[in-house]
């Protein structure tokens, strides 16, 4: 992961990246692009960061997302259960009519913590 501007860290390639962001106390996660079975570990691994902080909350950022498999599904759903505890986790939903497609066809929207 490399720096950008201050409080800033981008992770990822062309067709999918990572940034994160903490600003008062809340940490942002926005995922860009394709998010399929060869990246969901980064995004696992910089939520599994997140979640050890002090931060108030965690937003996962869907807004700029073009793509969702079956293996970054179940990582939503992964995620899900492990904020069950805290209620920490909000998620701002993807613009991408394909992605939200994909939610409402699975019924996995309807189980998220959707930020409204």
């Amino acid at each position: 992961m490399t720096q950008g501007r201050e409080g800033v860290s981008e992770l990822g390639s062309r067709q999918f990246m990572l940034q994160r962001e903490r600003t008062d106390g809340a940490e942002c996660i926005r995922v860009l692009g394709e998010m399929d079975l060869s990246v969901v570990g980064q995004l696992d691994s910089e939520m599994r960061r997140a979640e050890a902080t002090d931060a108030t909350s965690i937003e996962l950022d869907l807004d700029q997302l073009e793509f969702l498999d079956a293996a970054g599904l179940r990582l939503l759903l992964r995620l899900k259960d492990r904020s069950l505890g805290s209620g920490r986790l909000r998620i701002r939903p993807a613009s991408s009519r394909q992605v939200r497609r994909v939610l409402e066809l699975t019924g996995v929207g309807e189980l998220l913590p959707i930020k409204a």
